[in-house]
């Protein structure tokens, strides 16, 4: 392959559109009836039908015609375990709150959603649950942010005092 014109020119004529044909013209005639219809409600393109194959994965949508729905559920099964492992990542004490029920238990609440990030889905993970105290010390920690600082604040001036009132 010759390198003239670039990646970028290879790239672009590879992603040309290709010039229609008539159906007439190759013997090949265009549905009617039913198969017109099929064809209009399916996704025409490659990235329609990739966004509905990541609708299914990731936001519990229908597995999309003309895919095994076994081996997708089994990929939707292990990215929202690996969902999960990342909130734990970034909500430790929420995860531990729930002990060994914590895959299930944010898997169940994820199966629907989309992710948003990390953080943002244990933030409302967490805003949807019952929390045990730590959990909830977790949640509000990070959610009122002067609150740890003011305690703090409050240690080091304590400790400010000591000091100075056993040096007088």
């Amino acid at each position: 392959m010759s390198t003239r014109g670039g990646a970028a020119a290879f790239f672009q004529r590879r992603h040309e559109p290709k010039p229609q044909t008539d159906a007439a013209a190759d013997g090949m005639t265009p549905p009617t009836g039913a198969a017109a219809r099929a064809t209009e409600e399916t996704p025409r393109t490659l990235a329609d039908r990739q966004a509905a194959l990541v609708a299914a994965l990731v936001a519990g949508a229908p597995v999309p015609d003309g895919f095994d729905p076994v081996p997708v559920e089994a990929a939707r099964r292990a990215l929202l375990r690996k969902r999960a492992a990342d909130v734990a990542r970034h909500w430790p004490l929420l995860a531990a709150s729930f002990g060994p029920e914590w895959p299930t238990a944010f898997a169940s609440w994820a199966a629907t959603r989309p992710t948003q990030g990390s953080y943002a889905d244990g933030l409302a993970f967490a805003r949807s649950t019952p929390l045990s105290a730590l959990a909830a010390d977790e949640l509000s920690s990070r959610t009122h942010p002067r609150g740890p600082l003011r305690r703090l604040s409050t240690v080091i001036r304590e400790f400010v005092g000591r000091v100075a009132g056993a040096s007088a």
